[in-house]
C-alpha cells in the first residue's frame, strides 16, 4: 500500500482532471465519448459498413482491432497488420478516429502511423514492458482492467504508462470475474466513481465484455453514464450471428442506433457534452 500512496502523491491525486485530446476529439471530464465497432476487423466491406453506421449514430472513434487475443489458439485471432489497408479505407470513408489493441511493441511503429489511440487489453494489463513501450509514444492509450485486478493493481499498471511521460491514459472498466455465470463477467459499476475519487484520469466502460450478452449492453451502458463514466467502448456488427468472434455480445446496427438515442437523452439530463445527430 505504501507504493500506491507514493503513486497517489506523485501522479494519481491531482487538482485537475485530465482531458485527453486527439485531433478534434475531447475525452474526459464533462464529455461523453463512444467508441464502437466490431470485436475484431474481419472483412473490408463489413468494417466500412459498420464504421459509416456507427459514425452516423454518434460514435466518434472506431473500434478497429486488428489483433484479437483469444483463449483458444484455434479461434479467430484478427486480421493482423495486413488489415492496415482496411483502416486506411475507413479513414477515406469517415471522420472517425481509429483505436486498436496492440499486443506487442513490435507493432508500434507500423500502427502508430495509422491509428489515433492504442488500446492495451485486459490480458496485457500486467505486461509492463508493453505498457512502458506505449507510454513512450505520443498517443493516447486505453488501458483495460484485468478481470482479476484490484483497483490498486489497475492504477499501478496505469503508472507504468504515466511514469515514462505519457499523461494521456484512459482507464477502461470491462468487468471482473465473480461467481456469477449468467453474464460473461460482472460489471463493477462502483469502480467508476471509485476511480474518479482515486485518479484524475478519464474512465470509460466496456459494456460488451462485462455482460457478454447484447441484450444487457444498453442497460449497462446507461448505468455507466449515470455512474459518471466518460465514455463507452461497444461492440457493433451488421450481422452478429455471423461474426467471427463475440457475436453474442455485439449489438446490431439498429440496436446501437436505438441505444445511442437513449444515451443522448440521458447525457443531456446529466449535463454531459455529447453531440450526436438525432436519427430519424
Amino acid at each position: 500500500m505504501n507504493r500506491l500512496h507514493e503513486t497517489k502523491v506523485k501522479k494519481i491525486n491531482s487538482e485537475h482532471n485530465t482531458i485527453v485530446n486527439s485531433k478534434d476529439l475531447t475525452l474526459g471530464e464533462g464529455y461523453f465519448t463512444v467508441i464502437a465497432g466490431p470485436c475484431a476487423v474481419e472483412r473490408e466491406d463489413i468494417a466500412v459498413e459498420t464504421a459509416i453506421a456507427v459514425e452516423k449514430a454518434g460514435a466518434k472513434i472506431f473500434r478497429s482491432s486488428l489483433f484479437k487475443p483469444r483463449t483458444s489458439p484455434y479461434t479467430y485471432q484478427g486480421y493482423g497488420l495486413e488489415g492496415i489497408e482496411i483502416l486506411r479505407r475507413i479513414k477515406q470513408e469517415t471522420n472517425l478516429l481509429l483505436e486498436t489493441e496492440i499486443l506487442s511493441s513490435d507493432h508500434i511503429e507500423e500502427l502508430s502511423q495509422e491509428v489515433d489511440i492504442f488500446r492495451v487489453g485486459s490480458r496485457n494489463m500486467d505486461n509492463y514492458e508493453l505498457l512502458k513501450a506505449v507510454g513512450r509514444e505520443n498517443k493516447p492509450v486505453i488501458l483495460k482492467r484485468n478481470m482479476s485486478a484490484t483497483l490498486e493493481e489497475f492504477l499501478l499498471a496505469a503508472e507504468y504508462i504515466l511514469s515514462v511521460g505519457n499523461e494521456n491514459v484512459i482507464l477502461c472498466e470491462r468487468g471482473i470475474r465473480t461467481f456469477e455465470t449468467y453474464t460473461r463477467n460482472t460489471l463493477d459499476i462502483l469502480a467508476i466513481p471509485a476511480l474518479k475519487e482515486l485518479t484524475h484520469l478519464p474512465v470509460i466502460v466496456d459494456p460488451s465484455h462485462s455482460t457478454g450478452k447484447s441484450s444487457l449492453v444498453p442497460a449497462a451502458s446507461k448505468a455507466a453514464l449515470a455512474a459518471g463514466a466518460d465514455g463507452l467502448i461497444v461492440e457493433v456488427h451488421p450481422n452478429p450471428a455471423n461474426s467471427y468472434s463475440d457475436g453474442h455480445q455485439s449489438l446490431q446496427i439498429s440496436e446501437f442506433e436505438k441505444m445511442m438515442k437513449e444515451i443522448f437523452e440521458l447525457a443531456k439530463v446529466l449535463g454531459k457534452k455529447f453531440d450526436i445527430p438525432i436519427l430519424t
